[in-house]
């Protein structure tokens, strides 16, 4: 497949990773030379210096004959554009663009724009992809990382081993003996920085961070066995009144089960504007910092705090004043992932990863054959993926035990029609089931041939 990246920033040069570790063609523009260089010297891909929208620098790119273009420029503009001219003079199928815009996404999304006008297939919007992430982190407290999959039936869920956990010091193949109707699965464990798929002999010890694949009625019980309480939000302090803050709110407000959310604001404009949208939260204007503020927003008797500002370093420490004030759980929001190893010092529960969950998005709909959904675990380290069987997989009509997958992967769980079955080594799979896989990062090409994909995917 040859693919053309605009944008050569962080999400460009993570997708651009993936898709070149797989053998595609890959060609990054950008018309920062540098971050272009970057690209060529640490990754398999070519690189075009300039306009993204310019059509002599999609030329040069390769567009005449290329399969997909993914527009993840800074600017919402130069992605709509270059959508425009890769459709109009190169004829490209495949056209995805990432727009922050609110006004822009409200006119794509409430269908005022046809395709014919605007010819962009899929549309990526980070702020609506972190918020969506925020409310998962929302609803699992206990848990630093949380995604569907399987329509919702089975959960991933990423939870610290802490000193009383009941399972420590239990090798992970007795847990299926100790607790045999829990549809739950361990299929990755980071210990010391280090990211792997345990065996069955393996221990998890205090500090271990794993992930978890459960089924979504046996989550409050997994949680239970992992020494986690999975308890009930209903007091949320948000930091950030932005495009984010708001759309969490907003989403709260029309929960069934009633959450009462405070809204805190820096900038007067932006807060009077959540104040108008906003119907039932308190929207109070000053800094999250401010310790007397917080305690005007009743912070010790908040269950969670959201932290979303823009600023990395605001967010971390609204959420360290907030804990140290009382607060139950601090969730914050985290660009720069150099940082994130300081999360569990400074004691903050979870944190959500603007770029891994924009890269996972628009790896959703990138991906060959009959992948259904795609989630990049940590920096990319990682993937959880979605896929249907094909008839010509070789795994076809093969028990698990039988099935020649890497050291790095692991089987999370099947789904047999509208059953979802924990994954057993007797445990056929068969040609239209729904298999849930986690695999390192150096083993999704292999995965993906082991699942059969085909090219034709548009």
């Amino acid at each position: 497949m040859k693919v053309i990246i605009c944008g050569a920033g962080q999400v460009g040069w993570q997708i651009a990773r993936h898709l070149s570790s797989e053998s595609n063609d890959v060609t990054v523009v950008d018309n920062n030379p540098d971050l272009v260089r970057r690209a060529t010297d640490t990754l398999d891909v070519q690189g075009i210096a300039g306009f993204a929208s310019y059509p002599d620098v999609l030329e040069r790119a390769g567009a005449r004959d290329a399969d997909m273009i993914i527009a993840a420029t800074y600017s919402d503009e130069v992605n709509m554009v270059t959508c425009q001219v890769a459709h109009s003079v190169f004829s490209i199928p495949r056209k995805i663009a990432r727009l922050r815009s609110q006004s822009y996404l409200t006119a794509i999304y409430s269908d005022l724009y046809r395709r014919d006008h605007l010819p962009i297939d899929v549309v990526i919007s980070p702020e609506r992809e972190v918020a969506a992430a925020a409310l998962q982190r929302l609803a699992a407290p206990a848990t630093f990382d949380t995604e569907s999959f399987l329509d919702g039936r089975v959960q991933l869920m990423g939870i610290v081993i802490d000193q009383d956990c009941p399972i420590v010091n239990t090798p992970l193949r007795q847990l299926s003996d100790l607790f045999s109707t829990l549809r739950a699965v361990v299929v990755g464990v980071r210990r010391e920085g280090t990211l792997f798929a345990p065996e069955s002999s393996d221990q998890l010890f205090p500090g271990d961070a794993c992930y978890v694949v459960a089924h979504a009625d046996d989550i409050g019980r997994t949680l239970e066995v992992f020494g986690k309480d999975n308890r009930k939000q209903e007091r949320v302090v948000l930091v950030g009144g932005g495009n984010v803050g708001r759309m969490v709110a907003r989403q709260l407000e029309t929960r069934a089960d009633r959450v009462r959310a405070k809204v805190i604001e820096r900038d007067r404009k932006v807060a009077e504007k959540a104040a108008d949208l906003l119907e039932r939260t308190i929207v109070l204007h000053g800094d999250g910092l401010d310790a007397a503020l917080l305690a005007e927003a009743n912070i010790d008797r908040a269950d969670a705090i959201l932290c979303v500002t823009d600023d990395d370093k605001t967010n971390m420490l609204a959420a360290v004043r907030a804990k140290a004030a009382g607060c139950k759980m601090a969730i914050a929001l985290i660009n720069d992932p150099t940082l994130v190893p300081l999360m569990e010092p400074l004691g903050i529960d979870a944190y959500i990863n603007p770029r891994a969950t924009t890269v996972s998005s628009i790896l959703r709909h990138i991906r060959h054959g009959r992948v259904r959904a795609v989630y990049s675990v940590g920096d990319a380290e990682a993937e959880v993926i979605e896929a249907e069987v094909l008839s010509t997989s070789p795994i076809a009509g093969q028990p698990v035990r039988d099935i020649d997958f890497p050291e790095g992967v692991l089987v999370g769980a099947i789904l047999k029609g509208d059953k979802v079955l924990k994954p057993s080594g007797t445990l056929r799979v068969e040609e239209g089931d729904k298999i849930v896989l986690f695999a390192l990062a150096k083993d999704v090409p292999e995965v993906e041939r082991l699942l059969q994909v085909s090219i034709d995917f548009f």
